[in-house]
């Protein structure tokens, strides 16, 4: 099963609209600050907020840096 993880920092405008995109949507997904764990944003490579990872057996699948409505959209399929 997949599973999905967003980076975001609390005071981030797009962050917020991703949450807003997935939870309209019953997406269920882990919320990560990237400041609090910098060796796990570090081992996926994350250098912006947000950024939507798709994970299959720890392996990336997808990834989505900021509010992209297109693609979030295929987290739901």
């Amino acid at each position: 099963m997949a599973r999905i993880i967003k980076f975001e920092k609390n005071d981030c405008a797009p962050c917020a609209q991703v949450s807003a995109y997935l939870d309209n949507r019953g997406i269920s997904y882990e919320t990560i600050n990237p400041f609090d764990q910098p060796d796990l944003a570090a081992k996926f490579k994350i250098r912006t907020v947000p950024t939507v990872l798709v994970l299959e057996n720890e392996e990336v699948q997808k990834r989505i840096i900021g509010f992209k409505p297109e693609e979030l959209a295929t987290l739901a399929l």
